[in-house]
């Protein structure tokens, strides 16, 4: 584990019940039937478009961890160009774009059925959740300056 400096609160410290949620949630998502490879891309991509600078960091090691390639990792900002994602991949993507930023105009019905032809509806929701448990693990590192060294 990297040694974080906090130029913030430390909301984990303030109330480690959140840090054991927030871990149970991840711990869940790995028991899931959704791969850790998409999972670590979802965590990657979501960090991405936030602009969250130590979870791109920590989960690009991560994801290295358990056999993406760097090839793949270097794409993955340009998905949609990029030959090296499955059409499974890319729906996945696409929803995390279109649920990351939300307010644009929602998931759009097309997106949804899109990943509906591909998982199943349990399937769905985990993925579902993990792009939203990356969101808000990005908006707390972002909100307290969460570096790595």
């Amino acid at each position: 584990m990297k040694k974080v400096i906090k130029h913030r609160l430390d909301v984990w410290a303030e109330e480690p019940r959140y840090w054991e949620l927030m871990s149970a949630m991840d711990n869940r998502l790995h028991e899931s039937t959704i791969t850790k490879n998409l999972i670590d891309l979802i965590k990657i991509r979501v960090s991405q478009i936030n602009k969250c600078a130590y979870c791109i960091d920590y989960h690009t090691e991560e994801a290295l961890q358990h056999g993406e390639t760097i090839r793949r990792i270097f794409a993955l900002s340009a998905w949609q160009e990029s030959p090296l994602f499955t059409d499974a991949e890319r729906a996945v993507l696409e929803v995390a774009e279109e649920m990351t930023l939300i307010a644009r105009h929602g998931l759009s019905d097309q997106e949804y059925e899109r990943l509906r032809s591909f998982f199943t509806s349990k399937e769905m929701a985990d993925i579902m959740v993990a792009i939203s448990h990356m969101n808000f693990l990005n908006r707390i590192g972002i909100s307290t300056k969460t570096q790595a060294l």
